[in-house]
């Protein structure tokens, strides 16, 4: 028997006091807020009262700190799962409103569709579904949490509702902590509820790619 439902949870509020795009860089940890952003993420999926059998999160630091509340709440270890990893940016490390002021990057944004500025979004999602589908088959039962990131999980909800996979990012229904799931039936995936159970008025989200 396969899984029941995927839950992709996004990580919460990450300590950026410069305001960079921190993609895959190292020694990007959550803030205070952000700790407990992913512990009401958690309590979330407690709340929802169906059983959690796997814990997978993206390797970065900010992402296994997210599933620390999950694997105290469900006792689980978490499994480290590259696939669902933040998408490489050519402007890693750089605040975005002064990186574009600089003509001689202009180039790096010719081709929104792709991106042109980083890992395209069809390998993306592949490598999401790919890992989803792996997580249904392999999981005996219960519910699966994977904690990722932004444009990952966005990605993957507008693959599965059959959309185009060119965004704006500023237009992502994906808020920090926000938790979206998924269920499959036959060979087709479904998205089946989002949520944001953590309080982001007062957050900073500025790093994501």
């Amino acid at each position: 028997m396969p899984a029941e439902l995927i839950h992709l949870v996004r990580h919460g509020e990450v300590h950026n006091p410069d305001r960079v795009l921190y993609e895959r860089l190292p020694g990007f940890r959550l803030s205070d807020d952000g700790r407990r952003m992913a512990r009401a993420a958690a309590e979330h999926v407690r709340g929802l009262e169906r059983p959690v059998s796997a814990l997978l999160c993206s390797p970065l630091q900010r992402t296994q700190e997210s599933s620390e509340p999950f694997a105290e709440l469900f006792d689980l270890e978490p499994r480290l799962e590259e696939r669902v990893i933040e998408p490489t940016n050519v402007f890693a490390g750089l605040r975005m409103s002064r990186a574009l002021r600089k003509p001689w990057k202009w180039h790096h944004l010719r081709r929104p569709s792709v991106p042109s500025w980083g890992e395209p979004y069809t390998h993306v999602v592949d490598r999401m579904r790919s890992a989803l589908d792996e997580a249904w088959h392999s999981t005996p039962g219960g519910d699966v949490v994977i904690v990722s990131h932004q444009a990952p999980i966005w990605l993957t909800h507008l693959s599965v509702a059959g959309l185009p996979l060119p965004h704006d990012p500023r237009t992502r229904r994906c808020a920090l902590s926000s938790v979206t799931s998924f269920e499959r039936v036959g060979d087709v995936w479904r998205e089946v509820s989002y949520a944001e159970p953590a309080a982001v008025d007062d957050a900073v989200d500025v790093g994501a790619v």
